[in-house]
């Protein structure tokens, strides 16, 4: 980043506080300087560390158990699952602050030292993070749950004490972020009680035997101390208490919990848990809806939840039922929107974050949380095996449901979403979605895109309308402006500029502001009106407005845009097809084909120009990315023409083989 870049950057910032906010950051300036100065050490931990005492392995398949080993074997060479599944050789012992992409290794000083954003200094530090979250060493700990072989227990050493020896507290990359802590210490957790924590030390076999399993026992609890205390002193506040500060929250209370061996223990644990029960309510709408208003971000909320839920079950400290009741209204949402292959819309940020694996990597996260919230909630049994297997490592009691929440709906306007379609949870499925929320959450959206009045579709099952995804948080500007900006959404761009106005990669100045118009009666039958503000910035205001009716009956779908204003404007609308799909544009409309259905659509205004643009680079369009750091080309119809009142009218009509 360029010193005016830089400025210009931090102009923004400041321009998204409050002056609460500025004050809170002059503060943690100054306890980082402190920090510097004094490293202050633990007192000796209290033999208070909890073991739920978790006997071996939870039921598995001939097959599971194989592709777990495999797992846990390539880890062993050093060949580590990051991001959703991509394999990454990050050495044997790895190298714990070394990018395995760029192979640029991060400094060994004191972590408020470090410009995380410069890439020839830590590399890309998504890369570093991933790594250091240590999903992979819960692998190690299953495989040593699965075989009793204590060859499995020596390699969790040779990686627990390489990290401890390579990461001490407050040095280097990897102690630059409370969240990445937090995430670590929830994994630490399940390691700890799969291996039997300090009774795994019976008959001289486990973990922490003889004189160097001591003296990693206590290197790792000075470490988990350092966690806790670093985590509770710079906790994601204002602006930034968006996943961060839940996910901060759940691993200092998971820290606190699994081990309350210090003075300051208590006061975390109670701080943690009461935060997080505010946080529950207030970081998700009333219909259940995260108010990032990015899907992935709410299944990776709720994660967090969950497992300071279990673990507070496990530990006899259970969380209130209104806590409980809004995973419930978070699952229905999740539910909702999934269509019947199991794709969930990919709206807002996604970075394929994950808290815990404890599944085959690349694995279905929406399925696997949803099936979590038939176990704990429905008392279901468990057949997914990341379920079976968390549910083994925090055991406890089931907490009480709420009875009168639906397990599905349509209409969420509080979280800014209404489903429309027919035959939901069938075969001949038809699912469409429309965005009529807020742009993100707090000051400045870190997670939201420009995507007002936009619409997905899916049918039987399989994607047709696409939200094209995120692609990068770091790769140069121009990819990160297009994934998030309004031409990459099913929705109309006017006079070439975003709906919002953006001041960084996370972060937006002004936000277009929708409002639901005409409320629809139901999905089959559905007619929707709204229409946002964004473009009412501009020197000749323009109102955008989209009606969206959709008719069972005839499998029919019309989508209406207008637009109030006083002068003429550049008008383009965007419809991204996802891949795989065939897509034919001639004089007769455009023409969709997928595995088990057709889609016709025809467009009516005045003097259109359709285009069918495919992996265009300057600048982007025709783009899909469904993996972090991942991109390929996709078919998007952009209908452009020159309007001041003239509405654009499109009609699908949806036929299956």
């Amino acid at each position: 980043m360029s010193e005016a870049t830089g400025m210009t950057w931090l102009v923004n910032r400041l321009r998204c506080m409050s002056m609460a906010e500025v004050g809170y950051r002059i503060q943690q300036a100054a306890v980082k300087g402190v920090a510097k100065r004094v490293r202050p050490r633990a007192a000796p931990p209290l033999p208070r560390a909890r073991t739920f005492n978790v006997p071996g392995a939870p039921a598995m398949s001939a097959a599971e158990r194989e592709l777990l080993l495999a797992d846990a074997d390539s880890i062993c060479a050093g060949h580590v699952v990051l991001f959703a599944e991509r394999r990454f050789d990050v050495g044997m012992p790895p190298l714990w602050n070394r990018d395995p992409e760029s192979g640029v290794t991060g400094p060994a000083i004191y972590a408020g030292d470090i410009a995380i954003t410069n890439r020839e200094l830590v590399g890309d530090i998504k890369h570093v993070w991933e790594l250091n979250r240590h999903l992979h060493l819960v692998r190690l700990a299953q495989a040593w749950a699965v075989t009793n072989d204590v060859a499995w227990l020596h390699a969790l050493h040779q990686q627990l004490r390489s990290w401890l020896d390579q990461c001490p507290p407050l040095t280097g990359p990897n102690w630059t972020s409370s969240l990445e802590m937090g995430i670590r210490l929830i994994n630490w957790s399940l390691v700890w009680q799969l291996v039997g924590g300090e009774n795994g030390s019976e008959n001289g076999s486990g973990l922490f035997a003889g004189e160097d399993g001591e003296r990693l026992r206590a290197d790792w609890l000075d470490s988990i101390h350092a966690h806790c205390s670093a985590i509770a002193r710079h906790l994601s506040r204002h602006s930034s208490a968006n996943n961060h500060l839940i996910g901060e929250l759940a691993g200092l209370y998971v820290g606190a919990s699994v081990w309350p061996c210090w003075k300051s223990s208590g006061a975390w644990l109670e701080q943690a848990r009461r935060e997080l029960e505010h946080e529950a309510q207030a970081q998700f709408s009333r219909d259940g809806v995260n108010r990032e208003q990015a899907f992935a971000y709410h299944i990776f909320s709720s994660e967090f939840l969950f497992v300071a839920g279990l673990v507070g079950q496990a530990c006899g400290h259970p969380f209130s039922r209104a806590y409980w009741t809004g995973l419930q209204r978070a699952l229905r949402f999740l539910r909702s929107v999934r269509d019947v292959g199991g794709n969930v819309p990919m709206v807002g940020d996604a970075d394929d974050g994950i808290v815990f694996r404890l599944d085959a990597p690349g694995g279905d996260r929406a399925a696997q949380l949803l099936a979590l919230g038939d176990a704990v909630l429905r008392r279901q049994e468990p057949s997914h095996i990341g379920v079976r297997w968390l549910l083994h490592a925090l055991p406890g009691k089931r907490p009480e449901a709420d009875p009168h929440e639906s397990e599905t709906g349509w209409a969420f306007p509080d979280g800014g979403y209404l489903l429309f379609g027919s035959h939901f949870g069938e075969a001949r499925e038809i699912k469409g979605m429309v965005d009529c929320g807020p742009l993100g959450y707090l000051g400045i959206a870190a997670h939201g895109h420009a995507d007002a009045l936009a619409l997905n579709l899916s049918v039987g099952g399989e994607e047709c309308l696409v939200d094209p995804g995120t692609y990068s948080y770091w790769q140069e500007h121009k990819w990160r402006d297009y994934f998030r900006g309004t031409s990459a959404h099913n929705t109309v761009r006017i006079d070439g500029l975003d709906q919002s106005v953006s001041g960084g990669r996370f972060m937006w100045l002004k936000k277009a502001r929708a409002r639901i118009e005409r409320m629809p009666q139901s999905p089959h039958e559905f007619d929707f009106r709204g229409s946002h503000d964004g473009y009412e910035r501009l020197a000749d205001p323009v109102r955008h407005m989209r009606s969206v009716r959709f008719d069972a009956a005839t499998s029919s779908l019309v989508v209406r845009d207008e637009f109030a204003a006083k002068k003429h404007h550049q008008v383009e609308l965007f419809w991204h097809f996802a891949p795989g799909l065939s897509v034919r544009l001639d004089s007769s409309g455009l023409h969709v084909r997928g595995k088990r259905f057709a889609l016709q659509m025809h467009a009516h205004g005045a003097d259109l120009k359709l285009e069918l643009v495919r992996a265009n680079e300057n600048p982007p369009l025709g783009w899909y990315s469904r993996c972090y750091e991942s991109k390929q080309p996709c078919d998007v119809l952009k209908i452009s023409t020159v309007s001041s009142a003239v509405p654009v009218e499109c009609r699908f009509t949806i036929t299956f083989f």
